[in-house]
């Protein structure tokens, strides 16, 4: 639930990704965010955040 609100909330930074444990892809979207390219890419996880199973979430995620 977290890493929903947080990728749509603060997704543009990356935030949801340092929660996640993808520390890579969290500094790739904080040098990208100025583009807003990863805000878009976020709201797009998010909803797949949304519609993914909680087996599936933390079979991913841990």
């Amino acid at each position: 639930m977290l890493a929903i609100v947080l990728a749509l909330l603060v997704g543009g930074l990356g935030i949801h990704k340092f929660y996640l444990g993808r520390i890579g892809w969290g500094i790739v979207y904080l040098l990208l965010c100025w583009t807003f390219i990863p805000a878009f890419v976020a709201f797009i996880e998010a909803l797949t955040y949304v519609f993914m199973s909680d087996e599936a979430f933390h079979a991913k995620y841990g």
